[in-house]
């Protein structure tokens, strides 16, 4: 599967079956970074109840599902995390 160049959106492949599934994945990255604003920049750890589509920036030494992620924007939706990772500039 290719990427747009500067998002890193998902292409749609020519003959891709379930080209919904690409599409909605796209929209969801779209909709997790345009307009962004964030709750909180100082969080190591996800919070216990997050709400759909509310945004974090992931502190330095992250534990739990954030493992790994610090530096990335973290989004809850669809009951699971999607991070993004901000381009310099």
């Amino acid at each position: 599967m290719t990427n747009t160049d500067n998002l890193a959106l998902p292409c749609i492949e020519g003959p891709e079956a379930q080209f919904h599934v690409t599409h909605n994945e796209a929209l969801r990255l779209l909709d997790s970074i345009v307009q962004l604003s964030v709750l909180d920049r100082d969080l190591t750890a996800p919070p216990e109840a997050p709400t759909a589509g509310r945004r974090w920036i992931v502190a330095g030494s992250p534990t739990g599902a954030w493992s790994g992620r610090a530096g990335h924007v973290a989004t809850w939706t669809d009951g699971a995390w999607q991070f993004s990772v901000p381009r310099a500039g």
